[in-house]
């Protein structure tokens, strides 16, 4: 825990009121190098810990492996400074034999900074991945009500952001269940998405078929990509999305969700996912009857709610 917070000493003032000096907590930002074979490939801003994991997932998400097979071990890197220190910043990757090393394009022009999750890249034609998990037939069909529930649960499972405030949070659902499978935590969005998928690497669990990826913020391109590279057939924020995500996400048969939020939220592809439990004959009955003057309201409601609440963002 000593290295993910670190105390530092702030001034707490009230308008008006008070003025007061004390300790707080805030979440550790730290450079990690990631090596394949020894040759650098990237450094990515990020919370340390889950460092493994963090890399294994960088690496689905540029293509590099695609299942756990693929990956074989990861080390920290002894003589990392000019003294010979360790400083637990440099993971160096051994692929399993047979897999083939990072094509050189893909090394990082500069660092990935903790907001930035393509940083680096050197065209854009380098900022698109192919992924061998397709998600276009994956049959997960998802209970709304159950859904509405995964965005508490995240939070209640963030522990060092009850802490400090700071970080993003990933976590990873069975669609089927709702059983939350792992969650992870950093200062950089993409990194905790990388940190779970690296998680199922080691578990051997990729492609993550009938899985729904739930995130603290928004959903962007690149979270959506790397959901694609790892088979994830769903992804939910509780806010919103960016229109290259919802792109994307057509093209390659993701479903996105956003404005996740108590009982409401907002499908922007692959709607046919997200249905209802099919109602009693009685019920149906009685909505049926009722649907005429509710189908005539509920659009521009919805419509003016999502309006509010992007503005709001």
């Amino acid at each position: 825990m000593s290295r993910i917070t670190a105390r530092k000493r702030v001034t707490r003032i009230t308008v008006a009121t008070s003025r007061s000096v004390r300790d707080d907590l805030l979440a550790v930002e730290e450079p990690l190098e990631i090596r394949v074979g020894g040759n650098s490939l990237a450094i990515t801003m990020r919370t340390p810990g889950n460092d493994v994991d963090l890399a294994a997932g960088f690496l689905v998400s540029e293509g590099v492996i695609a299942r756990g097979e693929d990956f074989a071990a990861a080390r920290y890197c002894a003589g990392a400074t000019d003294e010979g220190l360790n400083t637990y910043n440099v993971l160096d990757v051994t692929l399993a034999a047979g897999v083939p090393a990072p094509d050189p394009s893909l090394e990082r022009a500069f660092y990935t900074t903790s907001s930035c999750g393509l940083c680096g890249k050197a065209s854009i034609d380098a900022v698109r991945t192919t992924s061998q998990h397709a998600v276009h037939h994956d049959d997960l069909v998802l209970d709304p009500a159950l859904l509405a529930t995964f965005p508490d649960r995240l939070r209640a499972a963030q522990d060092v952001f009850e802490k400090t405030g700071g970080l993003h949070a990933a976590a990873l659902f069975d669609g089927r269940s709702g059983e939350m499978l792992v969650l992870r935590e950093d200062v950089g969005r993409h990194n905790a998405v990388d940190k779970v998928v690296g998680w199922a690497v080691k578990e051997g669990r990729l492609p993550l078929s009938g899985t729904v990826l739930m995130v603290s913020g928004r959903a962007s391109f690149e979270l959506t990509q790397k959901a694609s590279m790892a088979g994830i057939p769903v992804l939910a924020a509780v806010s919103a999305p960016s229109s290259l995500a919802v792109d994307l996400a057509k093209e390659v048969g993701i479903t996105i969700v956003g404005f996740l939020r108590g009982q409401s939220m907002v499908v922007y592809s692959r709607p046919e996912r997200i249905v209802e439990p099919a109602l009693a004959p009685a019920d149906a009955a009685t909505a049926g009857a009722a649907a005429p003057a509710t189908q005539q309201s509920q659009p521009s409601e919805q419509s003016e709610q999502s309006r509010e609440t992007v503005s709001a963002q």
